[in-house]
């Protein structure tokens, strides 16, 4: 089986690392051609991963064409925000030729505007064409050394193919479930980053190690009740594209969301964070998408809706943490699924 990974950030040269590790033909394409230049002649992506060799089995291009030729499998590696351009691209670039068996999204946001989940905006610019989304607690620099990790992955249209990409994407060092939650998987993987700005946040502010296991623990309640609101099946959030990218996200130093928003907490402006950044905070849009999502469909999201009150209203954070723990006050409910 082979792959074209288009999106050459941290994430999508480290999934082509994975790949080539387990024997697959894999083409990189990043987005510039001189960005491609340089790792042809380094063989590192000095830009997003440094410090990692890619093997000559990785095969480097800038010719979109020349990339997707052949390929079973197309993984779309790139920002939400980009993401129906990136398709754009990709249905160009096949013109009249084969179609891969599957199109597999590994952003984590909501498209602007549409509101539209990953899965649905590359259905709308490559019609026709089975879609899924691998998502799940996957630290780049972690997956390119060869460190143990889980995702899962969902399909819509191309079930038979997501079984035999399970196969060929797990082994030793990355296990891939599966699952037909195509919403859940996606809502789960985009939500995470909005609370992990709030996590950060709380960090920033210096509120201890209560009131963020608090925060996340309500974070986790308020995904189910976002994604069952929004169609999905509230046990996929218990997974790992729900709570298991959950506490990655909000705990690990490398985490660009939790970083981000502790800066905010300890007083930076919006704006001084987002000049001149070459790595894209996916939380940052995703929190504006949501929360107009909610509005339209009448959800109420008080850790969501808080956070984007100090993403984009100038609320201060320590009044958005006041408004939650004002919040009135109510019974615990926890609902409990069993898992396999």
């Amino acid at each position: 089986m082979k792959f074209c990974v288009v999106g050459a950030g941290a994430w999508g040269t480290a999934f082509a690392l994975h790949l080539d590790r387990g024997g697959r033909g894999v083409a990189l394409v990043p987005r510039r051609p001189e960005h491609a230049a340089q790792i042809v002649s380094s063989r590192e992506n000095r830009e997003y991963l440094p410090g990692m060799s890619l093997p000559p089995g990785v095969r480097v291009t800038a010719a979109l064409e020349e990339g997707l030729t052949g390929a079973d499998v197309v993984l779309l590696a790139c920002p939400a925000q980009t993401l129906r351009a990136t398709s754009s691209h990709v249905r160009q670039a096949l013109g009249s030729g084969p179609r891969p068996r599957l199109v597999v999204s590994l952003a984590k946001g909501l498209e602007l505007g549409s509101h539209m989940r990953p899965s649905q905006v590359i259905g709308e610019e490559l019609p026709g064409v089975p879609v899924g989304a691998l998502s799940g607690p996957t630290n780049a620099a972690e997956v390119a050394r060869g460190l143990p990790a889980a995702m899962v992955l969902a399909a819509r249209g191309g079930e038979d193919a997501a079984t035999l990409v399970q196969a060929a994407i797990s082994g030793r060092t990355l296990r891939v479930y599966t699952t037909d939650d195509l919403a859940g998987v996606e809502f789960g993987g985009s939500l995470k980053n909005v609370y992990a700005i709030a996590a950060g946040c709380c960090e920033g502010l210096g509120l201890g190690d209560n009131a963020k296991a608090a925060l996340l623990t309500r974070a986790v309640a308020e995904m189910v009740k976002v994604g069952g609101a929004l169609g999905a099946r509230p046990e996929t959030f218990y997974g790992l594209s729900g709570f298991g990218d959950l506490v990655a996200t909000c705990h690990g130093a490398w985490s660009r969301n939790r970083e981000f928003g502790h800066r905010i907490g300890e007083g930076r402006t919006i704006a001084e964070l987002l000049a001149g950044r070459k790595t894209v905070v996916e939380g940052y849009e995703t929190t504006r998408s949501f929360a107009g999502l909610c509005a339209e469909r009448g959800i109420d999201a008080p850790i969501l809706g808080e956070t984007n009150a100090i993403l984009f209203r100038g609320s201060r954070p320590a009044d958005a943490i006041s408004a939650l723990m004002m919040r009135e006050l109510k019974r615990e409910t926890v609902s409990a699924f069993a898992t396999a």
